[in-house]
């Protein structure tokens, strides 16, 4: 069995990934906006979340995000959100960190120092290892192609500043789309793509328009 890495991220329309759950999420560097999605949600993205739980059998997260996912999630499990809860909750928990932090959510395991290593041992290990949120994480395992599947809900809005997938010294990367875009009625666009080729560059004028 080889499995998927899958990297679930929301993004604004300037690629902006930052503290898109609540204010408290990541106010580091003075972000202002977080909990920017939470007016935009609506049942389309919720049910394409759903279909993500219904395969995923592993969660891979950077150690900010685990934190915060830690000591939100397992208090959940009986509350509203306790299918959410309850899918994290079951599944194992994979943390990327430098450090030795401290796990105490169930099922929980650090990764080792070897990155690629530990991603190869996930994809024989699980059939759909899902990141979300962590775009530290997301940033390096994009940068080292990593991952086999990209999923990014693009929203309607404009943030200018804040932690983005993409930053301006990333290295050039071609993508290529798994699916139709799924679009929502508050303007969220989910765009489903794997890793591409190399990055080519063409005229125009070879193109034979008329």
């Amino acid at each position: 069995m080889t499995g998927q890495i899958a990297i679930d991220l929301f993004t604004t329309l300037d690629g902006v990934g930052q503290a898109p759950g609540g204010p408290e999420e990541d106010p580091s560097d003075g972000f202002a906006f977080g909990g920017w999605q939470a007016p935009l949600f609506d049942e389309t993205v919720d049910e394409q979340i759903d279909e993500g739980f219904d395969v995923m059998d592993a969660l891979l997260l950077g150690r900010r995000t685990y934190d915060i996912f830690a000591a939100y999630w397992p208090k959940q499990l009986d509350g509203p959100v306790s299918e959410v809860a309850r899918a994290f909750d079951a599944v194992p928990k994979y943390v990327a960190s430098r450090g030795e932090p401290d796990l105490p959510w169930v099922n929980s395991h650090l990764l080792g120092p070897d990155l690629g290593a530990e991603i190869d041992a996930l994809r024989q290990r699980h059939r759909s290892t899902h990141v979300i949120g962590s775009i530290d994480l997301a940033r390096t395992l994009v940068r080292e192609r990593l991952f086999d599947v990209l999923n990014l809900w693009v929203y309607p809005i404009v943030l200018g500043a804040g932690k983005r997938l993409f930053p301006d010294d990333g290295p050039p990367l071609g993508l290529e789309l798994l699916q139709p875009p799924v679009a929502s009625k508050k303007g969220a666009v989910l765009l489903r793509y794997g890793p591409g080729g190399e990055v080519r560059t063409g005229d125009m004028d070879d193109l034979g328009r008329d």
